[in-house]
């Protein structure tokens, strides 16, 4: 699972074999969530409050990264680098 990006000790990864909604991986300590694309909403699992709010900011600026991120991943290439949330 490639990270793509790291900030305040959130930790953000995309899968190269996932399929489905276009989406990322959010890791806070013993927290996991996969966030989608489009919307920032949570598809599977939880992050607490703050942090989430931090993802959904981050993707929402770098959203157009992650879907060129998405779009690599599913053709099986190197992702790029996001830079993390100053």
């Amino acid at each position: 699972m490639p990270r793509i990006s790291a900030f305040y000790g959130i930790l953000i990864y995309m899968y190269f074999s996932e399929r489905g909604a276009p989406h990322f991986h959010a890791v806070y300590g013993d927290y996991q969530a996969s966030i989608s694309l489009r919307g920032q909403r949570v598809l599977e699992g939880s992050l607490p409050p703050r942090a989430l709010a931090l993802v959904r900011l981050w993707a929402r600026l770098h959203r157009d990264e992650l879907e060129i991120n998405w779009a690599l991943a599913r053709a099986g290439r190197p992702l790029r680098m996001i830079p993390p949330l100053d």
